[in-house]
C-alpha cells in the first residue's frame, strides 16, 4: 500500500490575460538580450537584469495601456508565478518598484545606444521571418498630452494634426517594411519639429539596418523635398511620393493637361483590387520625364525622374462636391449682404461693399468664380424751407449688388480637380504607372490605421523617453 502525504498542494490562481503572448513575442525578438547588451548597468545593480525588468514593464504597458510607474509592483505581485516562467524563479515584486523603474529609465536614456539597439533588433527580425525587403514606407505622426511643456523635454507646442494646438505634443517618425508593416526604424522627437528634415535620418537608419541598395521609399508630400529625393537617389535607392502644392501649382498642372485637351496625350486608366475581391477603376493619368542636375560636394549629380500626373476619381468627386458647397455658401452670403439687418452696420460706400465682398470670396475660396456688379445710383433730395432756414439740396447714393456664377471658370476649375503629380526615379520596367498608383493607394489606406502600426519596437523607444 502506498501512503498519502499529509500536506495538501498549494494552488495559486493568477489572471494571465495576454501576458504569455507578449512575453513570448518579446523573447522571440530577443529584446531582453539586446537591452542587456547595449545598455550595460553599473556594478551596484542587483536582482533581475535590466532586460528582464524592461520586458516585464513593457508587458504591463502593452497589456493595460498604462505607463505609470507606481502601478507596476502591485500588478507583478498578482502575477508573479506567471512571470517567473519567463524570467526566472528569482523574480520578486521588489524588482519592479517605482524607484527601480526610474533607474531603468536613466539607463535607457541614451540615444546612440538606441540606434545600435534598433539596427540589431530589426536585423534579427528580418532574419527570423526570412524577409527580402524591397519597399519601405515612411510617415510621421503626433501624440498630444495634457502634461506641461518642458523646454528641455520632448513635449512641446507645435502644429497639431488633431486640431488641439492647446496641448503639448510629441512627434514620432516611423519607417515600416511593406507589405508586412513591420517597423524598421523609429524616432521620438520634440513636438515642435518640422516633418521635412526627419526623413533623411530615418532613411539612413533603414540603410544601416538593411544594408541593401535598390529599396523603394514611399512617403507623403513632406518627403518630396529636393534634398530628400537627392539623398535617396545618391544612395542608389528609389522614391515614390507626391509633390506638394508649392512644388507643383494648379497652373502648372493645367499646362500639363493642355496636351490631353488637344488630344496629343493619351490617358491610362488605373484599376484597383480591393480586399473584398472587387475590382474598380480608381484613376487615370499619364507620365512625363524630367532630368535633375544637382551639385553635391562640388560634383555634378544627374538622374532622371518620372512625373506621374494622375487624377483620382474619388478625390475629384469629393472636391467637386466641396466646390459646389462653397459656391452655394458664397451665394447665400452675398444675398444676405444685400438685406438690411438689425444690429448690422449698413454699407454706405462702394469701398465698404468691395471690402465685404472680398472677405466673403476669401472665406469660401471662390475668388474668380463670380461676376460681381455694383450698381450705384445717385439721388438728390431738396428739403423744404422752414422759418429762416433756406431749402437745401442733399445728394445720396444707393448701391445694388448683382452677381452671377461664372460657369466657364467653374468648369475649368473642375477639370483640374483630383489631379496630383507623383514623382519617382524608378524605371517603368520596375514600377509602371499603374503599379505606382496602386502602391500609393495602399499607402493612403494604411494611413488610416497609422497608430496601430506601432509595434513593440516603437513602444520600447517611447519607454526610454
Amino acid at each position: 500500500m502506498f501512503g498519502f502525504m499529509d500536506t495538501e498542494p498549494i494552488i495559486t490562481n493568477e489572471r494571465v490575460d495576454d501576458i504569455p503572448v507578449l512575453l513570448a513575442q518579446l523573447e522571440r525578438m530577443g529584446v531582453k538580450q539586446l537591452i542587456n547588451k547595449h545598455f550595460p548597468t553599473h556594478g551596484n545593480w542587483e536582482g533581475e537584469s535590466l532586460g528582464s525588468v524592461a520586458i516585464i514593464w513593457l508587458t504591463h504597458i502593452l497589456s493595460l495601456a498604462d505607463h505609470r510607474l507606481n502601478h507596476v509592483q502591485g500588478w507583478v505581485a498578482k502575477r508573479l508565478e506567471t512571470l517567473k516562467m519567463f524570467v526566472g524563479e528569482k523574480l520578486g515584486e521588489l524588482d519592479l518598484t517605482d524607484d527601480r523603474l526610474q533607474s531603468l529609465l536613466r539607463y535607457l536614456n541614451k540615444d546612440d545606444n538606441w540606434k545600435q539597439f534598433e539596427v540589431e533588433l530589426s536585423g534579427n527580425m528580418i532574419q527570423v521571418y526570412d524577409l527580402n525587403p524591397e519597399k519601405v514606407r515612411l510617415d510621421s505622426t503626433t501624440a498630444s498630452s495634457h502634461c506641461g511643456v518642458n523646454s528641455e523635454g520632448l513635449f512641446k507646442f507645435g502644429h497639431s494634426k488633431d486640431h488641439r494646438p492647446d496641448l503639448a505634443q510629441v512627434k514620432i517618425m516611423l519607417a515600416t517594411l511593406d507589405p508586412l508593416g513591420m517597423p524598421i526604424a523609429t524616432e521620438i522627437l520634440p513636438g515642435n519639429k518640422a516633418d521635412d528634415p526627419l526623413y533623411i535620418p530615418a532613411i539612413n537608419q533603414v540603410r544601416s539596418t538593411l544594408e541593401k541598395a535598390g529599396m523603394l521609399y514611399v512617403g507623403d508630400c513632406k518627403m518630396a523635398s529636393i534634398a530628400t529625393r537627392t539623398h535617396i537617389a545618391l544612395g542608389q535607392d528609389f522614391y515614390l511620393c507626391p509633390l506638394s502644392g508649392k512644388q507643383i501649382t494648379q497652373e502648372k498642372i493645367g499646362q500639363y493637361l493642355q496636351a490631353v485637351g488637344d488630344g496629343e496625350q493619351q490617358l491610362t486608366t488605373i484599376d484597383y483590387d480591393y480586399a473584398d475581391g472587387k475590382n474598380k477603376q480608381i484613376a487615370q493619368g499619364f507620365e512625363r520625364e524630367v532630368a535633375h542636375i544637382i551639385e553635391v560636394n562640388g560634383q555634378e549629380f544627374t538622374w532622371n525622374e518620372r512625373q506621374l500626373i494622375v487624377r483620382s476619381f474619388a478625390m475629384a468627386e469629393t472636391e467637386e462636391k466641396s466646390l459646389r458647397t462653397r459656391l452655394q455658401k458664397t451665394s447665400n452670403a452675398l444675398e444676405l449682404l444685400k438685406k438690411p439687418r438689425r444690429g448690422k452696420k449698413k454699407l454706405t460706400s462702394v469701398d465698404q461693399w468691395e471690402v465685404s465682398i472680398a472677405a466673403i470670396l476669401k472665406r469660401y475660396r471662390t475668388n474668380g468664380l463670380f461676376e460681381i456688379n455694383l450698381q450705384v445710383t445717385q439721388h438728390e433730395k431738396t428739403t423744404r424751407r422752414y422759418l429762416d432756414r433756406l431749402p437745401q439740396t442733399r445728394e445720396s447714393i444707393s448701391i445694388n449688388l448683382d452677381f452671377d456664377i461664372l460657369e466657364s471658370e467653374v468648369k475649368q476649375q473642375i477639370n483640374l480637380l483630383g489631379w496630383r503629380v507623383y514623382v519617382t526615379n524608378q524605371a517603368d520596367s520596375l514600377l509602371s504607372l499603374k503599379q505606382a498608383v496602386r502602391c500609393y493607394r495602399d499607402e493612403y489606406l494604411a494611413e488610416r490605421g497609422f497608430a496601430q502600426r506601432f509595434s513593440l519596437v516603437a513602444n520600447t523607444n517611447l519607454l526610454a523617453t
